[in-house]
């Protein structure tokens, strides 16, 4: 447990410190190319959950994620031993869920930043915390299916 905790610990700083670079330096709605036509920062707001999906929710978004978290812990964490994947994909969850929560609270909006485009699709926008609850997500689906074998 004392992993899972630290390293959640680490990738909510992560994305906290992320986000709080990105709203100093770029300005609301404008965008720093990185890769033309490819890869770019753009600070935006999304009140919603992905892919602004009820936005304009947020009480509602934030009692869900507090009873998500709670079920985490109760039906897959308490009294658990875990192998390290199991540790490093529970944190990444964690920290992913803890980082946009605390945004949902403090601000009443998630600040999304990672912009990347391929020909003419434009993919939603994301941050550091998405990335770690999708990667966390994929490590727990693989680990459950290799235990079915």
């Amino acid at each position: 447990m004392g992993l899972i905790l630290l390293l959640s610990s680490i990738v909510f700083v992560m994305d906290r410190f992320i986000k709080v670079v990105i709203t100093q330096v770029i300005p609301l709605g404008e965008t720093v190319s990185v890769i033309p036509n490819f890869f770019s920062i753009t600070n935006i707001h999304n009140d919603g959950a992905a892919f602004s999906v009820l936005s304009g929710n947020r009480i509602f978004l934030i009692l869900m994620t507090v009873l998500f978290l709670g079920i985490i812990y109760v039906y897959f964490m308490k009294g658990k031993q875990f192998k390290l994947m199991e540790q490093i994909s529970l944190s990444l969850l964690i920290g992913g869920i803890l980082g946009n929560l605390f945004d949902r609270i403090f601000l009443g909006y998630v600040v999304d930043y990672l912009s990347f485009q391929l020909l003419e699709y434009h993919f939603p926008i994301f941050n550091l915390a998405d990335i770690c609850i999708v990667i966390s997500v994929f490590f727990i689906m693989i680990e459950t299916f290799k235990e079915r074998d």
